[in-house]
């Protein structure tokens, strides 16, 4: 199994907690799911702060969980380390970057994960292994002792099987952190244009929100795809930025992946101006996100517009269309599994304001027990 780089113990009692190696743990090298990180790599010397809740709660930490290289991926395909399998279809790509985590999860290997998010790296995942995952507000958790890919969109969030499940690893990751919201009123549900979805999916997810007794609108938000576009420019930047001394050592740089190692040389040439002109669109994309919210609690679409391609399909796919315009954003997101026709559930994506983690838990927990998906429903 290529699920875990390191087992750090059995699984014993209490809550199992797996986190991704991008996130220090001391005593154990943080590889970042990458050859060329890991031939240089030395046991961390004490954790990355977020660890803390868990430490103090006394979780079993059952193992440092594999990664779509440096992060810097939505299949989950890592040609090194190995590519998790899909406890829901072996043939098929567990989605990333945070790929370990989720199968971690959904087989039942740990109750909790750790993983971080750049431009859905736990969304996406979430959505393919049938689990569910939460991006938090940028900001809210330390990134200190976390590996960076593109600091200014990097986030570190939960993932477990249920919402319940996310919230208690809300709470390690934010010691005191409740769910003490109410569940939203109203939902928006958005369909950006120009973007082809699979009809199963959006059926699907329009049939859990209507499921689900809350009242929803349909809500407009134009500029979905120039937030994608942006989001892109900035993101490649800043990974080639982050990742430079592998690009600098040529020794290293041929360690790194070929896919990878093709995106930081592209990140890299990226033009000073055409990064300026991607962020100073970045306040404009969030008054459209909190103009789309102004009528609403929370905006809700697909994760991914289709479903888990196979390994042999994975690449050139557009995985993050609907998940990297929130981090562009920098507001909360929640993933979660719901119904469809297809053998596959579908992902359903509630997006909310800056800081409304808890509205998210309490709206999605609502969702999930009037249609929730579960394995074999």
């Amino acid at each position: 199994m290529a699920t875990f780089i390191t087992r750090l113990s059995q699984a014993g009692t209490g809550i199992r907690l797996a986190v991704k190696d991008l996130i220090d743990i001391s005593g154990v090298p943080t590889t970042a799911g990458s050859q060329a990180v890991a031939v240089a790599a030395a046991p961390a010397d004490r954790d990355a702060p977020c660890m803390a809740g868990a430490r103090a709660a006394g979780v079993t930490i059952v193992g440092k969980t594999n990664l779509h290289e440096l992060a810097f991926g939505a299949s989950g395909v890592n040609e090194y380390f190995g590519t998790p399998v899909n406890p829901l279809d072996h043939d098929r790509v567990p989605g990333g970057s945070s790929s370990g985590s989720a199968v971690a999860v959904a087989a039942r290997e740990a109750d909790i994960a750790y993983g971080s998010d750049t431009g859905g790296s736990i969304r996406i995942p979430s959505a393919f292994c049938g689990i569910t995952g939460l991006k938090t507000t940028h900001g809210r958790i330390s990134l200190e002792g976390v590996w960076p890919l593109a600091p200014s969109l990097d986030t570190v969030g939960p993932m477990a099987r249920d919402v319940a499940g996310v919230a208690a690893g809300m709470a390690l990751l934010e010691p005191g952190f409740t769910v003490d919201a109410e569940p939203a009123a109203r939902i928006g549900r958005i369909r950006p244009a120009g973007i082809d979805v699979d009809p199963v999916i959006d059926a699907a997810v329009d049939a859990a929100l209507a499921q689900s007794g809350i009242k929803v609108a349909e809500t407009e938000l134009g500029g979905w795809l120039a937030a994608r576009e942006a989001c892109g420019v900035i993101l490649d930047a800043e990974a080639a930025a982050s990742n430079s001394m592998l690009l600098g050592d040529e020794t290293r740089r041929a360690l790194v992946g070929a896919d990878v190692r093709a995106r930081l040389a592209d990140g890299a040439a990226r033009t000073r101006a055409e990064l300026a002109a991607a962020r100073s669109f970045r306040p404009t994309w969030r008054d459209a996100m909190m103009a789309a919210l102004s009528s609403v609690d929370l905006v809700a679409l697909p994760v991914v517009p289709f479903f888990p391609p196979l390994l042999a399909e994975a690449a050139g796919r557009h995985y993050t269309t609907f998940t990297n315009p929130v981090n562009m954003a920098g507001f909360p997101a929640l993933a979660l599994p719901v119904p469809s026709a297809a053998h596959l559930p579908a992902g359903l994506q509630l997006i909310g304001p800056p800081g409304s983690e808890a509205l998210l838990l309490a709206t999605g927990a609502v969702i999930e027990s009037a249609a929730g998906w579960h394995p074999g429903s």
